[in-house]
């Protein structure tokens, strides 16, 4: 027993066990991840798990409009969640659903962390002109509403997933870079960083390898956030019809579809797929204020 116990010491004494230890110690932090990875599954399993194709034009028919929950087709199909306005599973529109909202999200976090990191680590070690015009930049665009930019530009690019995901990395890199810039501006001045330059290291290395690893703590919290932001910020747009195309599954436009049902008491069209949101950002929303103790050790 005692060789256990210190073998499982020696096991917490390491970086990635420790912090996974530190996060899940927080039952709602728990529950957040739990209730995400759930989602997730889902979402990878939804063309083995899902009753129906819901884009599969063939596999429709109108007659089983607007099915109300726990109904059943004329087939003998039964549709726990209802149908939609065309006669689509509402349960297998939602896992579909879900695929593309977290794939755009995590698209558009990574590609927005990767370009925030890069500029606000120059921003923040260079200094000088370099550091002032790409912070202007930051201040100008964070003084604008984010769900504006985002309509402006996919107004000039049109719908498509790979255009909402640029517009959603235009809106999101500058959380990064302002976040990456500050921790930078601390970081330089250490006595590491002088060590590193004094034994002739490149700027890159001293950036990528010595910096940017002890700034990467509160990036973490940021990328959790704005991935449960860009999810939210897809559907929106979906919603207001100028982010996925009526061919692609999307959250935001299984609840844009059902809206004008909602005064005929057919809810669940827009209901359910609301709720799928809402549950995915919640427990990102968790997950992240757990981070953000862990990170913050004035919350400690």
């Amino acid at each position: 027993m005692a060789n256990m116990n210190e073998t499982q010491i020696k096991q917490l004494e390491r970086p990635m066990l420790r912090f996974l230890v530190e996060l899940l110690s927080s039952k709602l932090a728990l529950l957040g991840t739990v209730l995400f990875f759930s989602i997730v599954i889902l979402a990878i399993l939804a063309p083995w798990i899902s009753p129906q194709n819901p884009y599969d034009l063939g596999s429709l028919n109108l007659l089983d409009s607007r099915l109300p929950p726990n109904s059943e087709s004329m087939d003998g199909v039964r549709y726990w969640l209802g149908t939609d306005g065309q006669g689509r599973d509402m349960t297998s529109a939602i896992f579909y659903g879900l695929r593309t909202s977290i794939l755009v999200g995590v698209v558009a976090s990574v590609v927005a962390l990767v370009v925030g990191t890069t500029l606000g680590l120059i921003a923040g070690y260079f200094r000088g002109w370099v550091d002032g015009l790409i912070m202007r930049v930051v201040d100008l665009q964070l003084s604008v509403p984010s769900i504006l930019i985002a309509i402006v530009l996919l107004a000039v690019l049109g719908r498509g997933v790979g255009n909402i995901i640029l517009a959603l990395v235009a809106v999101q890199w500058v959380y990064f870079a302002r976040t990456v810039r500050s921790s930078c501006l601390v970081e330089r001045e250490k006595e590491y960083v002088q060590a590193g330059r004094l034994m002739g290291y490149s700027t890159w290395r001293i950036l990528f390898r010595h910096i940017l690893p002890n700034s990467i703590a509160p990036v973490t919290v940021v990328m959790t956030v704005e991935f449960a932001h860009a999810i939210a910020l897809e559907a929106t747009l979906s919603f207001l019809g100028v982010g996925l195309p009526v061919t692609e599954p999307s959250l935001g436009f299984l609840i844009s579809a059902g809206f004008n049902y909602l005064l005929n008491g057919e809810y669940w069209i827009s209901i359910f797929p609301g709720i799928a949101l809402l549950l995915t950002v919640f427990s990102l929303n968790l997950i992240a204020d757990q981070l953000r103790d862990i990170t913050d050790p004035r919350l400690k």
